[in-house]
């Protein structure tokens, strides 16, 4: 399955601290913990010795300690102590599996298998003019391909975000260029009328954006600066990075990168919380919950024009987590 040879965020990074910390991936269970140097381990969430969840236990000495027996796994998944026989040396193959784990973008990403892929860009991390903040994570009972093309889709805002991203009286999708790139898929020239496109919005304005697919289950909202903005040239961005749980739920998290150092972090939350749950009973209750990558299973517009190259793109790298 390609999905395994991929990176996928699993957690926030701060969230894995002095306990070990549980997760989920592909519909594998993981547990995460940092070993005495402070580095990042991700094993598989199950003691080798008799299958007790390793989540449950502590990090005892820079080692990771089964709750069952305090049988004791180091970095990279050896067993190096097994309390009932202390003068006992465990031979090379007593070991839990373990996966490659980094950190980028305040979470943890986990991959599976080798593979050649690289963590998603997210170009606007390396902006000092720009603020990150993250939000979630939310749980949503819908696969991640769904998610994403709703993230991609600006024809819904007047009736989703009917007030905020959109209005019933200007519905009308200008025509944007679409064309693939080495990661993905990028639009251009996506513009949208919109009451409150941030938190500051205090008048209706006509906002561009451009959309980029940088993984199969990662995305990116660029918005272009405004003329005579007095942040003009700061390109503000969304990122949205999903964990696919299972192939019909989600975990999901929005970076926000801004060019706003007067809200607070929870008042920048809070926007994209509004705008988030706004959306999700929508996705929720598509059917089917897998994205179709039929072009004959689903209707389509030129409105959908991202949204469909979003499915080819799935398609071409051979995704089958969460579509159909």
């Amino acid at each position: 399955m390609i999905e395994k040879t991929q990176w996928h965020p699993v957690a926030q990074a701060y969230e894995v601290a002095d306990k070990p910390v549980s997760a989920q991936l592909l519909e594998q269970a993981l547990v995460l913990w940092r070993d005495a140097d402070g580095r990042l381990q991700a094993f598989w969430d199950r003691c080798p010795h008799r299958g007790a969840r390793l989540s449950m236990g502590r990090v005892e000495n820079g080692h990771l300690e089964c709750p069952y027996h305090g049988w004791q796994f180091a970095s990279g998944g050896q067993c190096v102590k097994v309390p009932a026989l202390p003068e006992f040396t465990p031979p090379v193959r007593q070991c839990v599996k373990s996966f490659e784990v980094q950190e980028a973008y305040g979470l943890v990403w986990v991959r599976l298998e080798p593979g050649e892929s690289r963590l998603p860009v997210f170009a606007a991390e390396t902006d000092a003019h720009l603020r990150k903040v993250n939000c979630g994570p939310y749980d949503v009972a819908a696969s991640a391909p769904r998610i994403i093309e709703n993230f991609l889709d600006m024809s819904h805002f007047g009736f989703v975000h009917e007030g905020w991203l959109g209005s019933r009286d200007a519905t009308a999708i200008a025509a944007y260029e679409v064309e693939a790139t080495a990661s993905g898929v990028l639009a251009t020239g996506c513009k949208a009328v919109q009451p409150q496109s941030n938190l500051h919005s205090t008048q209706v304005a006509e906002v561009e954006y451009t959309y980029e697919v940088t993984a199969a289950y990662t995305a990116v909202l660029t918005k272009i600066p405004e003329e005579g903005s007095s942040k003009q040239g700061w390109r503000e961005q969304i990122g949205l990075f999903i964990c696919p749980l299972t192939p019909e739920t989600s975990r999901v998290w929005f970076r926000l990168a801004v060019a706003d150092f007067e809200s607070s972090d929870e008042q920048l939350k809070s926007f994209q919380h509004t705008i988030f749950v706004q959306d999700q009973p929508v996705l929720e209750s598509q059917l089917p919950k897998a994205l179709p990558l039929d072009p004959r299973a689903e209707m389509h517009s030129a409105a959908d024009r991202m949204s469909s190259a979003y499915r080819r793109f799935l398609k071409a790298q051979g995704i089958t987590f969460g579509v159909c």
